[in-house]
């Protein structure tokens, strides 16, 4: 990590369901990703310029960032001093559960906004945060539901059904599933698009337009998610590598922390890998 950066990726034993990051950010840049879950992030200095489908959102002191699941994103450093934030990561299942208990919410629950001014949520988060650090899970769950229910309650929706598919994210789709199945050893484009019976521009168009990225971009996102779930089961680095089709374990760590934050080894001693039970 560039001087002057530092983060801490981790999850409390007996807070399945959340990820937790505190960090410190100058130089380093997050490409675009998506998440599976949501994110609800909130700066305590400096400025997180974060790059979403709508536009630029200039996150300060005081801002809280809430993002949809598999939304893609950008972040990177608004002004010269970086950034420092602390962001939950709840699982689609957690904010469900809360959702289902609090609100009149029907279907899969989100917000239109990404960016609202709540002094009390953002203390909220810090605070989910301090409890967990301090071993507290009881008040680091209370908290985080008591967070979560808030932002429902003043700022969620339900999320719009997706629209019936046209040929084109058809297209996307099934080469979605292609780069899934064949992860280590993807076709090119030209060869992706010829199996589908398109033409390479209009896959791309069609991919772009579906998930908010190009394929290739996907695909990197894609194997680092599958890395993290065999780490979290374990599975050293260099072997995880190469079953998700890196070329070798520093292309993994160059990704991963491009995107997650902090290295592979970091994230797994964060998540309790190989703790003695």
């Amino acid at each position: 990590m560039a001087e002057g950066e530092w983060a801490r990726y981790w999850q409390h034993e007996r807070l399945p369901g959340i990820d937790l990051l505190r960090a410190r950010y100058v130089r380093h840049t997050f490409p675009r990703h998506s998440h599976e879950g949501y994110v609800f992030g909130t700066i305590t200095r400096g400025v997180e310029d974060v790059g979403l489908p709508g536009g630029v959102v200039h996150a300060g002191p005081g801002m809280v960032v809430m993002i949809n699941p598999e939304v893609p994103h950008t972040a990177r450093a608004g002004v010269a001093e970086g950034w420092v934030y602390s962001t939950l990561y709840p699982s689609s299942q957690v904010v469900a559960e809360i959702a289902a208990e609090t609100t009149t919410i029907r279907g899969t629950a989100g917000f239109a906004a990404t960016d609202v001014v709540d002094q009390q949520a953002a203390r909220l988060i810090r605070e989910v945060h301090r409890a967990a650090e301090e071993g507290n899970a009881l008040a680091a769950d209370s908290v985080l539901r008591i967070m979560v229910a808030r932002l429902l309650r003043n700022h969620g929706s339900s999320l719009p059904a997706r629209e019936p598919l046209t040929a084109g994210a058809r297209h996307a789709a099934r080469a979605r599933a292609v780069l899934e199945e064949r992860m280590k050893d993807p076709p090119t484009l030209q060869a992706l698009a010829a199996e589908l019976g398109t033409s390479p521009f209009a896959l791309l168009r069609a991919f772009r337009d579906r998930y908010g990225m190009p394929p290739h971009t996907w695909l990197t996102d894609a194997r680092v998610r599958r890395a993290r779930g065999l780490l979290d089961a374990g599975e050293a680095p260099a072997l995880a590598a190469a079953a998700v089709g890196f070329a070798d374990q520093p292309h993994l760590n160059r990704h991963f922390t491009r995107i997650v934050g902090v290295p592979p080894g970091a994230y797994q001693r964060g998540r309790g890998v190989g703790r003695p039970g």
